[in-house]
């Protein structure tokens, strides 16, 4: 498994100053991390690290190639609990985002619930919000099957937290080959999941995961808080099982993932060395 970085090194820089600093770093993958539809005012200027999902993909892969990184996913992280509206990222945006990974050899993309905002997402049921999340993917999962790429779900909400809520949505898409799981070992752990047990109930599913270890403070808001975005801290120094993860998914087919990971080069390699001692990292 090849383990890479997200494109948040370098606070308010482009796409090309975190690339950059990824391969100073000596990574050789990372996730296209910032995602939006049209133009960004501060992408344009240079200050976000975002990637338009109506550029033109194949300057963004010679990019890529420029430093001679591999780009693993397209991350559409969605809002897909709050009803339709076209200032929410969400089905229109996930479908850009398919076409964009399937035009330059990308295959997957990265979305997911996120906590309800609006009081109408706070009052569904579970069932309703499981209908919901998977009426919002039908059309993009009949359409990455005919582009031959993958939809990860990412534990990142109320339902994508849980084994259950992830079985549910599967189950009521029918389990396309098209949908896959992007384990995100923080934002399970913290939503109030074990991850050890989500890798091994959908190590058939994973196919990139997301790494982050979180401190002992985060442990009032299990269950509580959905998603936390990075840790701080590197692996192996926190309170999650990264090795029952990495035990679990060693005879997966994942081929990459993916330091969730705020912190100096220090951090960064050892976390990088802690899941190489997990026998899990290329």
């Amino acid at each position: 498994m090849k383990i890479g970085v997200f494109l948040l090194i370098e606070p308010f820089a482009s796409v090309e100053v975190q690339l950059q600093r990824a391969k100073a770093m000596g990574f050789d993958c990372a996730d296209i991390t910032d995602t939006n539809s049209g133009g960004s005012m501060l992408g344009t200027a240079g200050f976000s690290p975002t990637v338009s999902l109506d550029d033109n993909p194949f300057e963004v892969k010679r990019l890529f190639e420029k430093y001679d990184i591999v780009p693993s996913t397209v991350c559409a992280h969605a809002g897909l609990l709050e009803p339709s509206n076209p200032g929410i990222f969400g089905t229109s945006e996930i479908i850009k985002a398919i076409q964009f990974a399937a035009a330059i050899g990308i295959k997957d993309v990265v979305t997911t619930d996120m906590d309800p905002r609006s009081d109408w997402a706070k009052s569904l049921s579970h069932a309703e919000q499981v209908f919901v999340v998977a009426e919002k993917l039908y059309t993009p999962l009949k359409m990455a099957g005919d582009y031959g790429v993958r939809v990860l779900l990412e534990p990142h909400g109320p339902v994508t937290d849980s084994i259950q809520g992830l079985q549910d949505v599967m189950d009521r898409l029918g389990n396309p080959d098209a949908l896959g799981i992007n384990l995100d070992t923080g934002n399970s752990w913290l939503g109030g999941a074990d991850p050890v047990a989500m890798a091994k109930t959908f190590q058939d599913k994973i196919y990139h995961v997301h790494w982050k270890d979180l401190e002992a403070q985060w442990e009032p808001k299990r269950g509580e808080m959905f998603g936390c975005g990075f840790s701080t801290i590197a692996l192996g120094d926190g309170v999650i099982d990264i090795r029952g993860v990495c035990d679990a998914l060693k005879d997966a087919s994942i081929e990459s993932s993916t330091l969730e990971i705020i912190g100096d080069e220090n951090i960064l390699q050892r976390s990088v060395d802690y899941l190489r001692q997990c026998g899990i990292a290329d």
